[in-house]
């Protein structure tokens, strides 16, 4: 049997405004084409015959490709690609229904979120090449793709490495459905514009799947009050309130909002709620999620956000490194000459 695997790179993940605005470093493709090339490697190296990839307008794959000198056919996905975000849904749809095992996303929070979009029972091992980059973990290329291929050659139980991992979903009317893999965040009135977000005077609720400390973004701000790991059953909601409301009792938290930029941010209220209890928002707002603008919610309508455990299927690498090994599938026997 054929074993298969995906492969998305996003060339503008590390790219945006933020880059302007705050201190973010830009991610080149020139890495992203290094990292490419190592988790081929170690795909190759455990056996995977397909890799499906994700077409860009800087061909990140394909020139990762011309340096490597293996048995897997490397080719391009099916679909209708025009250079926009959508296309990370498109592809990873395509994967999905062409037998991939395992994809391999290459961005930050947004990438992944599309990638969830399209393929979300596909095992999915998220290479952080983003700004916020609460979602990818940071992990050497060659490893990623030796755990992918693992999982794909079925050396490891994807219902055990590969748990679902929470995500905020947003009902809107008309039996509307959207996701975000860590925060949903209500905003004033406007227009999207530039779709990251990088101030904090517009936002009005947040709601977390998970709230870190030691991330960037709106989980960092989460995780300055009230910590919730990925494994709680629980999501967090925060109210931003106005300094000075005599009415409400308010709290000033300061958060990394972006790489370098710190911001006090005024809470009126933080708490957390269990896994599919509903935060209702009411129109005209701006909906962002996983740190970019991409709703705009009119007057009078409604939205409905809850936090669920229903989002993809993330790879534990370690776990899954752990498991192969055990199974013995690194093992190479080889006939040893007796000793005279």
């Amino acid at each position: 049997m054929t074993i298969v695997a995906g492969i998305i790179a996003n060339p503008a993940s590390g790219r945006d405004i933020r880059r302007l605005v705050a201190h973010a470093s830009v991610f080149g493709n020139d890495e992203k084409i290094n990292i490419v090339r190592r988790v081929l490697l170690g795909m190759a190296a455990t056996g995977v015959d397909r890799v499906l990839y994700m077409p860009d307008g800087q061909r990140l794959v394909e020139r990762a490709v011309e340096e490597i000198d293996s048995h897997m056919e490397v080719i391009r996905v099916g679909g209708i690609f025009n250079g926009k975000a959508l296309d990370t849904a498109i592809a990873a749809a395509s994967m999905q229904a062409a037998g991939a095992r395992v994809i391999v996303s290459l961005g930050g929070d947004g990438t992944n979120r599309m990638v969830a979009k399209g393929a979300l029972d596909v095992p999915l091992v998220p290479i952080s090449t983003g700004t916020n980059n609460v979602f990818p973990v940071m992990v050497e290329g060659t490893v990623a793709g030796i755990a992918a291929g693992a999982l794909a050659a079925r050396a490891a139980d994807p219902a055990e490495v590969a748990p679902r991992c929470k995500m905020v979903e947003i009902e809107l009317q008309n039996d509307k459905r959207e996701l975000a893999l860590i925060d949903a965040v209500v905003m004033g009135p406007g227009f999207i514009g530039s779709r990251a977000i990088w101030e904090t005077d517009s936002v009005r609720e947040i709601l977390l799947a998970r709230a870190q400390s030691d991330s960037v973004g709106m989980s960092a701000l989460g995780g300055m009050v009230m910590p919730v790991s990925q494994e709680e059953d629980c999501g967090l909601h925060l109210v931003v309130g106005k300094t000075g409301r005599e009415e409400h009792s308010t709290i000033e938290v300061e958060a990394a909002i972006a790489p370098g930029l710190i911001e006090a941010v005024t809470l009126e209220r933080f708490e957390r709620i269990p896994l599919g209890c509903v935060v209702q928002v009411s129109g005209p707002a701006l909906l962002a999620l996983d740190g970019e603008r991409e709703i705009v919610l009119p007057k009078d309508h409604i939205a409905r956000l809850s936090v669920l455990r229903t989002g993809p299927r993330v790879v534990d690498i370690a776990h899954c490194l752990d498991a192969a090994r055990a199974s013995g599938f690194f093992r190479r026997e080889s006939a040893v000459e007796p000793v005279r």
